[in-house]
């Protein structure tokens, strides 16, 4: 199922397989579900479920064994690696849950960081840095350096340089996983204001119940495959 206004992400059939012979391990095994444009899904299960490995797929970072992977209706399971690059660069953003940040640089210098692959000239790069970086409450901090900053600040900054080229996509892995709950629970609602005020599509992996709570969407993995898929308001 989807909600959004047209579908950003289709899994038909979906296979994803390590090894060969006795060695053999289908992660993903006959995987399909969709996620509409504007959709905020949260995307759990157990270690070996299979939820990492449809994350990496849905962010272009790998591909499916077998079965398709469409991409606002582009066939990008099979796109070869630059492609691949290129629709990243394009449409994803993506924030981890150890922030991913330079350590030597500055918050803006590590928001301008997407902008300088897609080349765009530094004087805008810095004004765009500056206005992801008011987006997600910072103004101020643009130049202080990750050690001089909170984790909860240095996530604002991922969440910044996520946002920066206005993607169509947020991929989100564990990303309150390294903050205590007063913190996960600030991160998620900012999560939840640009998702709702950008209309971005947000796509996260967590293994804590309450942050998935504020999807609009749960997706339950078992053992590669999907177990569930439900509303908020059907979860609750």
């Amino acid at each position: 199922m989807a909600l959004g206004d047209r579908t950003l992400i289709r899994f038909d059939d979906v296979w994803k397989t390590y090894g060969k012979g006795e060695a053999k391990v289908h992660a993903l095994a006959g995987v399909s579900f969709s996620i509409g444009c504007g959709e905020f899904v949260a995307i759990m299960g157990p270690s070996g479920s299979g939820k990492s490995t449809a994350m990496n797929i849905v962010g272009c970072l790998d591909t499916p064994t077998g079965g398709r992977y469409g991409f606002l209706g582009a066939d990008a399971g099979r796109l070869d690696r630059a492609r691949r690059a290129t629709l990243r660069n394009r449409y994803i953003g993506f924030v981890f849950q150890g922030y991913n940040l330079l350590a030597r640089t500055t918050a803006a210098e590590n928001v301008e960081l997407p902008l300088i692959y897609r080349g765009v000239p530094a004087s805008e790069r810095r004004q765009l840095a500056m206005r992801a970086l008011a987006e997600v409450g910072l103004e101020g901090r643009e130049h202080h350096t990750p050690a001089e900053l909170s984790g909860g600040q240095q996530q604002r900054v991922a969440i910044a340089r996520a946002i920066v080229t206005r993607p169509t996509l947020v991929v989100a892995d564990e990303p309150t996983g390294n903050l205590d709950t007063a913190r996960s629970h600030e991160i998620m609602e900012l999560l939840t204001r640009l998702n709702e005020e950008f209309g971005l599509t947000i796509v996260m992996v967590t293994h804590e119940q309450d942050v998935a709570d504020y999807a609009h969407r749960i997706v339950g993995f078992l053992d590669g495959h999907v177990a569930s898929d439900r509303l908020k308001a059907e979860a609750a």
